[in-house]
């Protein structure tokens, strides 16, 4: 007797205005008609983020694109912090970087979803993931985790969760996998492919230098792994970046850099407790999801000792 498939509830309100919070941040950006396929060393039409120079001249991509500008950027998130309850920003945090052998200063915003734990985090970033694309035809994405046992849940959980939403999205088809530094030909398929591309990767694997994902490789045309990820610029979505980053207390880290390195289209960061809430969209502290009875509290017992005679 095969074991029963698990069900899924789509229609959680909480998790429904997390996933839209992060929706609304891209109002007016047009869905796409058509995918764009670029070389890395070509510039994307309105894209803020599109690579520029010939530093990864040859490698053919489909790339996410974004058109807004900033300015519409920080409009929306006002919007979504209005309707959330959470402070309206006067300005939209980004940082700076300069990808290796390219003196194109980039910048990239960073935005966070604060979610107890135990409500849902990992549904709700994975089923973004496709609302993105159903909307607005992004395609390409990176979930980046502290460790690999972390890495192989999420692996575990897009796997029983794919076919919900593949009923959820009309059959969408979408490849999902982890990154493996002995299958470098999923890396170009990332790159290359016009569907929904999920990768999953632990810091460890792409934060030094020596890492075979930032060394050249003769299978790739002497290119490097990175390159083709880098080409496509994509959604990096951060699940604990107080752990994925090191150091907390430094906005800039070692880790924030191989971050930059991926060249992000934005990052979307996941954790109940952030310690730099850049950009918060979306707040489900501890308090709410105990009064929406989501989590059980925890109540510790002190005990007295009574010494006689």
């Amino acid at each position: 007797m095969s074991a029963p498939k698990l069900k899924f509830d789509a229609t959680l309100d909480y998790q429904q205005e997390a996933i839209n919070s992060v929706l609304r941040l891209f109002e007016e950006q047009p869905l796409a008609q058509e995918t764009y396929s670029v070389s890395v060393g070509q510039q994307t039409g309105g894209s803020q983020l599109a690579m520029g120079g010939d530093v990864f001249s040859d490698i053919p991509a489909v790339a996410n694109q974004l058109v807004l500008t900033d300015e519409q950027l920080l409009a929306n998130l006002g919007k979504v912090q209005q309707a959330n309850n959470l402070p309206a920003q006067t300005e939209l945090l980004k940082t700076s970087f300069t990808l290796e052998g390219d003196d194109l200063t980039r910048t990239v915003p960073h935005f966070s979803v604060e979610m107890e734990t135990g409500t849902g985090k990992t549904y709700v970033y994975l089923r973004s993931i496709f609302e993105l694309n159903k909307t607005y035809g992004f395609t390409k994405f990176i979930i980046v985790v502290p460790s690999v046992p972390i890495r192989e849940g999420t692996t575990k959980s897009i796997q029983i969760m794919r076919e919900h939403f593949k009923e959820l999205y009309d059959q969408v088809p979408f490849d999902a996998f982890v990154y493996d530094s002995k299958k470098l030909g999923q890396v170009r398929q990332f790159s290359s492919a016009n569907k929904i591309q999920i990768m999953v990767i632990n810091i460890q694997a792409f934060e030094k230098e020596q890492n075979i994902i930032n060394r050249e490789n003769d299978r790739l045309s002497g290119n490097k792994p990175i390159d083709f990820i880098r080409a496509t610029n994509p959604f990096v979505i951060i699940d604990e970046p107080q752990s994925v980053e090191g150091d907390t207390s430094k906005v800039q880290t070692k880790r924030a850099d191989a971050l930059h390195n991926l060249n992000p289209l934005c990052t979307l960061r996941y954790s109940a407790t952030h310690k730099n809430p850049y950009n918060l969209l979306y707040s489900l502290g501890p308090i709410e999801a105990y009064d929406m009875r989501l989590v059980k509290r925890i109540e510790v017992c002190s005990a007295t000792i009574r010494v006689t005679g």
